[in-house]
């Protein structure tokens, strides 16, 4: 979906998210969480987008694969606004979806962009982040 998004943008999320849905089979838990990420990293975008500029010495982000630089987005709004999560399970997740999705070199790319993020974000690595 936030593929989608970066190469058609609209503002009609609810209508995005029931054609997708409508063509994709998952449970409520599951496109729950998709919708938060999704919804999450549009509202975040400037926010998410300069983090990533500044993670990502030497790299414009409007010239990154645009697989990477939405995996990359997804994993950053994660380790910055969903603290349940713990920072290395975004980090292993977006290099998995990498992998799978993008070039042979992604996994190594997105990694290192996301282990910077998570060095600068001050919570334990392997923790969800205490409730307060």
């Amino acid at each position: 979906m936030l593929f989608q998004l970066d190469l058609n943008p609209t503002d009609e999320l609810d209508r995005m998210f029931a054609d997708y849905w409508a063509r994709s089979k998952a449970k409520p838990e599951a496109r729950e969480f998709a919708e938060r990420l999704v919804r999450g990293v549009v509202e975040r975008h400037e926010e998410v987008d300069d983090c990533l500029k500044r993670l990502a010495e030497n790299w414009d982000v409007a010239r990154m694969s645009v697989v990477d630089r939405n995996i990359m987005r997804m994993g950053l709004f994660e380790m910055l606004h969903c603290p349940e999560i713990p920072p290395v399970v975004s980090i292993n997740e977006a290099v998995d979806i990498a992998k799978s999705y993008s070039t042979a070199e992604s996994g190594r790319f997105v990694n290192g962009i996301l282990d910077r993020a998570r060095a600068d974000i001050g919570r334990p690595a392997r923790e969800a982040a205490p409730e307060s």
